[in-house]
């Protein structure tokens, strides 16, 4: 009964959204008031960044039976939202209730589609990694499509669309599959990873490959071994800007766990934090979030599905392990490398055959394939995971093609991130620590 009478306050206040140029000089102002439900907030944000949409700004409300929130965003270029079918677009999905991610899932599971297969993959990583799972699908005549690949804490995961290269069509045969299965599977474990190794079919009805890979890696432990990590950043010259700082502190007055974050700003940083707090089953009640130059600050007031706030020390520093894991996951470490290119089958197997060959470490990767051309990108460090010597790259580009292989951002070369001590939004609303006492409560050591 309870679930009937939610539907129909649903379908009697639809989702009201507005879309404003003149409210703000610098950004286009988007208000969404809907009734509210868990997993709204990931919903909308997951649309904005599906349309590679920059929030700059955000101030999110739901405590109640509606959802009221305002987000500024700006294009790639920094730019406002003026292309009209642009607009209708977005109007279009937020107010035909976006709710189409998937729930969090126990284990991961495989199912092709018609027109690819999907494959999961997650193990220990290594140099070279790409290289063989990609030479083992060509071997097996899969054509790789497109894909994803993260690489966080020695963890690897990878959502990998192929199809047959004879056909173009999807791969269904049973027996098939499982030789794919096998082949992959003895790849990922090396010598090292004989338990953890997995390669899966993705479950049916996932459209997003970001939450996907976070569920993947949150599955795959890939936030713990801490201390080694502090290890890590600590001998960096002390520098820790490029860091995520996270807080989670109490709300004692209002009943509240608050969440506090600073970044390295960068696209869908809203959304890896709003997935993983949905995922780990958090709902957020009030928060705001404020991009100044480089960096990205986040608050949030926060309970757990069950009404009642964080209670203990232990769940309290695995949120803190999960937020800052899932900042880093999508972080661009390195240098970034973009491929445009004639598809054919075997080019990626051919182009991470040469990155391995020429010692690069690939930590991320994006793999698109488009009305037969390849456009793909890379983010590359050394096998140490220090910058690559300039002269390496040339080399590759020789061997690819100097217009085929373009160098677009070196990580390494960025200017730091200024360090900040703001506070805003609900200090003065809830009378809570906020910002002002996120140094002194946790700093990453």
């Amino acid at each position: 009964m309870d679930d009937e009478y939610a539907k129909l306050i649903r379908r009697m206040n639809p989702p009201r959204v507005v879309i404003d140029n003149n409210a703000c000089e610098d950004a286009t102002v988007i208000q969404v008031d809907s009734v509210n439900k868990h997993g709204i907030l990931l919903d909308v944000v997951q649309v904005l960044s599906d349309m590679n949409l920059l929030i700059t700004k955000a101030y999110i409300s739901s405590d109640g039976l509606f959802f009221m929130d305002v987000f500024n965003v700006i294009d790639r270029n920094g730019d406002k939202i003026r292309d009209t079918e642009i607009i209708d677009y977005i109007q279009r999905r937020l107010e035909n209730n976006p709710g189409f991610a998937p729930s969090m899932r126990e284990s991961v599971g495989v199912v092709p589609s018609e027109e690819h297969t999907s494959i999961e993959l997650t193990g220990i990583d290594r140099p070279g990694l790409l290289s063989e799972v990609c030479a083992v699908l060509t071997d097996l005549h899969c054509n790789v499509v497109n894909a994803e690949i993260w690489t966080h804490n020695n963890r690897a995961a990878a959502v990998v669309h192929v199809t047959d290269d004879s056909t173009g069509h999807a791969i269904n045969n049973p027996s098939r599959l499982s030789t794919i299965r096998d082949l992959l599977c003895n790849v990922l474990r090396g010598s090292s990873d004989l338990k953890t190794a997995r390669m899966t079919l993705s479950p049916p009805g996932v459209t997003n490959w970001d939450r996907r890979l976070h569920q993947i890696m949150f599955a795959d432990r890939d936030y713990e071994k801490r201390a080694e990590r502090a290890g890590q950043r600590g001998s960096r010259d002390g520098d820790t800007s490029s860091f995520p700082h996270v807080a989670v502190i109490d709300c004692i007055e209002k009943d509240y766990t608050v969440v506090t974050m600073r970044a390295k700003d960068r696209p869908k940083l809203l959304f890896d934090i709003v997935c993983t707090l949905t995922d780990m089953e958090y709902v957020v009640y009030h928060g705001v979030v404020q991009t100044i130059r480089t960096e990205a600050y986040q608050e949030f007031y926060i309970r757990h599905v069950d009404g009642f706030p964080i209670s203990s020390e232990a769940e309290r520093e695995r949120l803190i392990q999960c937020l800052e894991a899932a900042i880093e996951r999508r972080a661009s470490e390195g240098m970034e490398l973009e491929l445009s290119t004639k598809d054919r089958v075997g080019l990626l197997s051919d182009i991470t055959r040469i990155f391995r060959e020429n010692s690069l470490c690939i930590k991320r990767a994006e793999i698109s394939t488009e009305n037969g051309k390849a456009k793909d990108t890379f983010y590359v460090t050394d096998v140490t995971g220090n910058p690559v010597d300039p002269k390496i790259i040339d080399s590759i580009r020789r061997q690819i093609g100097d217009m085929a292989l373009q160098v677009k951002h070196n990580s390494n070369l960025s200017q730091k991130a200024s360090p900040s001590t703001i506070g805003f939004l609900f200090g003065n609303l809830f009378k809570a620590g906020s910002f002002q006492n996120f140094k002194l409560n946790r700093s990453y050591s």
